[in-house]
């Protein structure tokens, strides 16, 4: 059986849950927990690759060798950060190229300038909307399935205002882009006037503590989105378990008291796949 394509689950009813990850094992957590898709977050790969910011500082090869481990990781479609597309229009057809060879289902273009900052912090500088459209077309253009989605983001709305970024959002739609990813939207009622607005399917971006209203999937459903990703949340889970575990060894010069906290020993073992790999080899002996 073919694993689910995107663009099928895009045609589906429903909203589409998109939990982030940011290495193959958190991606294969993610389809473990029996969710229809993942999403590559560039905030969660620059910790864990640079241990630094997400500020553009990660290259685009660094994110697509990453972006091709986390697909051959999963049977589920991988969403995947591309950020501004690493540079102009003949960038942005080198990057979607490599993310589709790599196995990736879909990939996220945002119109900031280069380098470029996480879309909920302040300082994000926008390329002209004309510059943007180039890219969506560019991307279009490179791709060589219609299966692969291209996701134009728009971060006008912290630099600009509201209008400005419906005004790009539209003729990013109207460029060719297959979802449209209108970030960090102030209210409910600019989000419910996003979905009349813009006739394509809609991404919603879910960040605790961001500036976007954190509402449920049902809710963004009830408001006319179609994907909503979860960029942080396993990062953030992640990052507080391991600075847990290790007060607790440093305090106590043990993890024992940790341990009901944790996964056991042969538990991650059957997680991870131990007995199937050693099965597949003993199947060529």
């Amino acid at each position: 059986m073919q694993p689910i394509k995107l663009r099928d689950l895009l045609k589906q009813p429903g909203i589409i849950r998109a939990p982030g990850a940011f290495d193959a094992w958190s991606a294969r957590l993610v389809q473990m927990a029996g969710f229809p898709a993942v999403y590559m977050t560039g905030y969660g790969v620059s910790a864990s690759i640079l241990g630094a910011p997400d500020i553009g500082l990660i290259s685009m090869t660094e994110m697509a060798t990453v972006a091709k481990n986390m697909a051959s990781a999963v049977q589920i479609p991988l969403i995947a950060d591309g950020d501004t597309g690493y540079g102009g229009v003949l960038n942005v057809i080198r990057t979607v190229k490599e993310y589709e060879r790599g196995g990736v289902a879909a990939i996220q273009i945002e119109d900031q300038v280069l380098p470029k900052r996480c879309g909920h912090m302040e300082g994000k500088e926008l390329v002209s909307k004309k510059e943007m459209v180039s890219k969506v077309k560019a991307a279009v253009h490179a791709r060589r399935s219609e299966d692969f989605i291209i996701i134009a983001r728009c971060d006008a709305r912290a630099v600009n205002g509201f209008d400005d970024a419906m005004e790009r959002s539209l003729a990013y739609r109207d460029a060719g882009a297959d979802v449209i990813f209108f970030e960090a939207p102030q209210s409910e009622d600019e989000m419910k006037r996003i979905a009349e607005s813009i006739k394509a399917p809609l991404l919603a971006n879910m960040v605790e503590a961001g500036k976007t209203p954190f509402l449920t999937s049902a809710e963004l459903d009830n408001l006319g989105y179609k994907l909503v990703i979860y960029p942080a949340s396993t990062l953030y889970a992640a990052t507080k378990s391991m600075i847990n575990v290790l007060q607790c060894l440093k305090d106590t010069d043990s993890t024992q008291e940790y341990r009901d906290k944790m996964v056991g020993f042969n538990d991650f073992f059957n997680l991870v796949g131990v007995e199937e790999m050693r099965s597949l080899e003993k199947s060529f002996r």
